[in-house]
């Protein structure tokens, strides 16, 4: 089973893994047959990949809204742009330090003479300071580049999407169809209001009235993930204490709350918050 992503993805969900394999194991027993799991924010896929190794008989959708397993596919181009960046910046900079404007100037003269598959998220992540995201190349050529380039390449991901329905939908028309079955787990990770969302393929696909739509057609049994980055957990408190719309949904439900912190943006709460019966 894959601990993490095999490639890079801003949210992947790594650090809420053992206890999302709790709950998972605590609610649906055995081999998760007749059990409909749908990550309808699939993002890199990996709470996906969880939940068919943990429970191989449930049918498992993958919602890759973000074009990941795209992305897995180019692994080879991935790889090869990344050691010729890193034949560039490994010896003439220190790690996680600033490159020169020189070096900066190499570094964008092979990515925009690389013929194969450019993976701007890689590139991000080797490129940028801690957890920055763009949208376009532009946006990166912009930037002050430092260097985070790995020294390794990165593994093949045989295996990681096995099993899985992929699906590129719509959460409007994708959860519908299963809000009537109780056997049907809503796994739903959405980009935090309040945040930045360059990360995401369509930049401006979840705003304010996509989460509300989401949180009124929520119901158990349901896993949901946040953040104090967004006001998620207290829009939930105050449904329930207004009693206001779909406020039973989440009425008596659990929450799992993880420390974590941003170099550039300080410390901060993710949270889990589930609820399977009704």
């Amino acid at each position: 089973m894959f601990k993490q992503a095999p490639l890079p993805f801003v949210g992947q969900k790594r650090m809420f893994l053992k206890h999302f394999e709790e709950v998972l194991n605590a609610n649906i027993k055995n081999d998760g047959e007749g059990w409909t799991i749908i990550d309808t924010f699939g993002g890199s896929g990996l709470l996906s990949h969880v939940a068919k190794q943990l429970k191989p008989k449930a049918r498992v959708i993958y919602n890759d809204f973000d074009g990941y397993a795209e992305r897995l596919s180019h692994i080879d181009d991935i790889n090869a742009l990344r050691a010729q960046l890193y034949a560039v910046v490994g010896n003439a900079t220190q790690k996680n330090k600033r490159l020169t404007k020189d070096c900066k100037a190499e570094c964008i003269k092979i990515i925009q003479n690389f013929k194969g598959y450019i993976d701007l998220n890689s590139l991000a992540s080797w490129l940028l300071f801690s957890g920055q995201q763009v949208a376009t190349l532009d946006d990166l050529f912009q930037n002050d580049f430092w260097h985070c380039v790995r020294q390794s390449d990165y593994p093949k991901a045989d295996g990681y999407l096995d099993g899985l329905e992929i699906t590129h939908e719509s959460f409007h028309t994708l959860l519908p169809k299963f809000s009537s079955d109780p056997k049907a787990l809503f796994v739903l990770d959405p980009p935090y209001l309040c945040t930045r969302q360059e990360s995401y393929k369509q930049a401006t696909y979840f705003d304010l009235i996509d989460f509300l739509r989401l949180i009124n057609i929520t119901r158990p049994p349901y896993v949901f993930f946040s953040s104090t980055k967004s006001e998620f957990v207290r829009f939930i408190e105050y449904m329930v204490e207004d009693k206001v719309d779909n406020w039973e949904a989440f009425y008596n439900s659990e929450r799992i709350v993880v420390k974590a912190s941003a170099s550039y943006s300080g410390k901060y709460e993710d949270n889990m918050v589930y609820k399977f019966k009704a």
